[in-house]
């Protein structure tokens, strides 16, 4: 083909798949509903919204007892739920962190959902900032959306719990499509929730154990709470680590470094992207949340996946051997100045404090408050992952308010 003609091919194909595109959005697929859920209409069932109170607005909210729950779905047969919009009144740190959310697809005995409501909703630590990302937004900080598609094939269940002492008032509803069967097999949404309240030493800090099956990572977003005892030093130098089938002790997929991981670079402020940012981002109080989320970059497993961030911090040699005097604990592992210094594959070890030690941006392991959840699809609507943590561990050194 002469390269005129294709071109002129390339441009055709180009724009005919920009028609295919916008054509989605007013073509109607055979035999799929929509149905939402919400107080007004639990069992999102058709001609049965808006009845109480003779259709005046009779049921926008409910009230969640103290150690109680609320269904937010029970649906039988298959569909995608497409969109989770929510809001509570009581949106302090500890309450969004004693709030969790379930999620259970196909009749499953153990939830494939078990997280912090407000961890979930895309900003760790139980805080709220107005933010945007591609799956989760807040538009003034008083609300939780998800617009993650979460299939299932004969049955799906949201549970929201409340395990504070006070009770909570609740509005929300919950979109979905429905069909009379998939007509090829879906993939499940999970998400787990993990917290360490002081990581250990040289340890990776686990974001996702390894889960088995086939599936895709979908992604992670993280919440540090630096200890003051390293004072104003770089807290994110660790890189994320992916195994993936078959992984032991090397992973295939590893980056450069936490910011890095996020799209910025030199450090890490406040923003919010479609697949990457950092929508907290508060020096004060030495706390950090941010996401990544792999849509444009996906990341496939066939047999099993496992996701973790190094604990690896960043000064100055002389700023962190002053960290050392003052008792902080830390291991220098590498430190970049007129070349940089592998500190590890050294025989011996240099020692940070001998005048020898090399100067330069010196990293090195410590120990931080560390929570995250992980989002990923898998070929099965259970996982075997540990169940979430008990209310004292999820609660434990927030903010006494949600500012």
């Amino acid at each position: 083909m002469k390269p005129y003609l294709y071109l002129a091919s390339l441009l055709i194909c180009c724009l005919a798949h920009g028609r295919l595109q916008a054509q989605a959005l007013y073509d109607v697929p055979q035999k799929t509903k929509t149905r939402w859920s919400s107080f007004e209409n639990p069992g999102a069932q058709s001609g049965m919204g808006g009845r109480e109170n003779k259709g005046g607005k009779g049921h926008a909210f409910d009230e969640i007892a103290a150690k109680g729950s609320k269904v937010l779905l029970d649906y039988k047969g298959a569909g995608v739920v497409q969109r989770i919009w929510l809001t509570v009144n009581e949106r302090s740190p500890a309450m969004l962190r004693s709030m969790r959310l379930e999620m259970y697809w196909d009749g499953a005995k153990t939830p494939a959902v078990s997280a912090p409501l407000g961890d979930f909703f895309g900003v760790g630590l139980g805080r709220r900032v107005p933010f945007e990302s591609e799956l989760f937004s807040d538009p003034e900080g008083r609300s939780f959306n998800c617009v993650i598609p979460m299939p299932f094939n004969t049955a799906a269940r949201i549970v929201i719990l409340n395990d504070a002492d006070i009770p909570v008032t609740l509005f929300y509803d919950v979109d979905l499509t429905t069909v009379d069967k998939h007509e090829k097999p879906v993939f499940f949404f999970h998400a787990y929730w993990n917290r360490e309240l002081k990581t250990t030493l040289g340890r990776d800090f686990v974001v996702l154990p390894a889960v088995s099956g086939k599936g895709r990572f979908l992604g992670m977003n993280v919440g540090v709470i630096a200890d003051s005892v390293y004072e104003t030093s770089w807290w994110g130098e660790g890189e994320v680590k992916i195994f993936l089938d078959g992984d032991s002790d090397f992973p295939t997929l590893t980056g450069t470094g936490t910011e890095d991981y996020i799209g910025t670079a030199w450090g890490q402020g406040q923003y919010a992207h479609r697949y990457q940012g950092c929508p907290l981002a508060d020096a004060k109080n030495r706390q950090w949340s941010f996401y990544r989320y792999h849509v444009p970059d996906p990341i496939y497993f066939q047999t099993q996946c496992k996701v973790t961030l190094q604990q690896i911090g960043g000064e100055m040699t002389d700023f962190v051997r002053r960290l050392k005097k003052n008792g902080a604990v830390l291991q220098p592992v590498s430190v970049a100045g007129s070349t940089f210094h592998k500190l590890l594959e050294m025989n011996p070890v240099p020692d940070l404090m001998d005048p020898t030690f090399p100067q330069g941006w010196t990293n090195y392991y410590r120990e931080d408050d560390v929570s995250a959840t992980a989002y990923f699809y898998l070929d099965k609507p259970a996982n075997t992952l540990p169940a979430i943590a008990a209310l004292p561990a999820r609660t434990k050194n927030l903010l006494a308010t949600k500012k």
